[in-house]
């Protein structure tokens, strides 16, 4: 197993080695003073498989590194790690395993690699696609809309990221799953992001309203409605027993 931390501070690096250690003496982590270099080794195979990755750190953004981060390696968890809780809310908008404040405990490590053996026993489902000269891999449950643009497809990505993919439609809608709904022509919304469906626009997570087709409005009202009580359904059966 390939761990990381990327820390500015030795001294914070050696604080989370004991962390660690306290969940397993076995394990050490490689670290990283700075984003360049952790994306540097990033690219070896294989990947890391979890890396806990300082927020702050001067003249970077471990936002930012998180992101490229998951363009190399989209299957690494990622576990945050800083002194202050204020950007928790961009750190989760990206799937972060946990937001974790400093000093890291052996306690808290434990929670981070139960949380990461949880997410790969979902089996979370990836789709790729070419923007330009490069080679996208994301996972479906990171797209929250897709929008038709002539001949090339606007994928919105719950990091804030929008890729523009010269692809049809039809083909893109071909390799999406059961979450995804068509609501207009040349629209489609991942349901797990509508904060409300309503009469004529469903309204998402970032405050989007779109126009729901009028003709299909029944039909859809109804596919998102079975989608939420089913998902619902599976939730509550999971805590059953």
């Amino acid at each position: 197993m390939r761990i990381a931390v990327c820390d500015d501070d030795p001294r914070e690096q050696e604080q989370f080695e004991e962390a660690l250690r306290g969940w397993d003496s076995t394990r050490s982590a490689e670290k990283y003073i700075d984003g360049a270099s952790l994306l540097a080794a990033a690219k070896e195979l294989p990947h890391f498989d979890i890396v806990f990755l300082d927020i702050y750190m001067p003249g970077e953004d471990g936002i930012g590194i998180a992101r490229r981060l998951q363009e190399i390696s989209p299957e690494t968890g990622i576990a945050f790690v800083t002194t202050s809780t204020e950007r928790a809310i961009d750190a989760f908008s990206l799937h972060a395993l946990h937001y974790l404040v400093k000093p890291v405990t052996a306690k808290d490590v434990v929670e981070v690699f139960r949380r990461l053996t949880e997410l790969r026993l979902k089996k979370r489902e990836r789709i790729s696609f070419t923007v330009g000269t490069d080679r996208y891999t994301v996972f479906l449950d990171q797209i929250y809309l897709l929008e038709n643009e002539n001949h090339a497809v606007n994928v919105f990505l719950s990091d804030g990221r929008r890729l523009k993919v010269w692809m049809s439609f039809r083909d893109l809608e071909q390799k999406l799953d059961g979450s995804f709904l068509k609501i207009n022509r040349g629209i489609v919304v991942n349901m797990d992001y509508i904060v409300q469906m309503g009469t004529d626009t469903c309204t998402l997570r970032d405050g989007s309203r779109l126009p729901i087709a009028v003709r299909q409005r029944a039909a859809i009202r109804a596919a998102y409605d079975n989608y939420v009580f089913d998902r619902l359904s599976r939730r509550n059966g999971s805590h059953g027993g």
